[in-house]
């Protein structure tokens, strides 16, 4: 009966843990996953226009991140200067970005392409991002935005 006992706090505890994105400060340099090829890097204020066209594969974009998921660090977005969200989810869940992150700029290499987000996925999101129920309840519609699936994510230096 004691094992028991004691083994129930530890599960709560190893779930818990399991569950928050990596501690750390984010420090200019730090990678997360593989590092990025920094041959061409296009700044995110381009990635729309480029889009336009075709979905882009194994590029390398910089930009300052906005947001970070509070839960596991599963997923980060960036921001164009004209405030075009760009949501960058890590390939094949491979790795987590700390919410340290938030505000810092990175170099990131992957897949982008423009892709029709349901509501309900909109909806999970918001949730991940801590956003009020008024700011939940207010997504009502899918809506069309950039995706960028990142192999890996170095912090910038500048």
């Amino acid at each position: 009966m004691k094992k028991i006992l004691f083994a129930i706090p530890f599960l709560f505890s190893v779930t818990f843990l399991q569950a928050q994105p990596p501690a750390g400060d984010a420090n200019p340099g730090d990678v997360y996953g593989a590092s990025p090829v920094f041959d061409k890097v296009i700044p995110v204020d381009e990635l729309p226009a480029l889009l336009e066209k075709q979905p882009l594969e194994n590029i390398t974009i910089k930009g300052k991140v906005t947001d970070v998921c509070s839960k596991k660090g599963c997923w980060v977005t960036l921001e164009t200067t004209d405030k075009t969200k760009i949501m960058v989810k890590m390939k094949d869940y491979a790795f987590f970005v700390p919410t340290a992150a938030i505000g810092k700029m990175v170099v990131m290499t992957g897949d982008a392409k423009i892709k029709t987000s349901s509501v309900a996925e909109q909806k999970h999101y918001a949730e991940d991002a801590k956003k009020t129920q008024a700011e939940i309840d207010a997504i009502t519609e899918p809506k069309n935005e950039i995706r960028f699936t990142a192999s890996g994510i170095t912090i910038a230096t500048s």
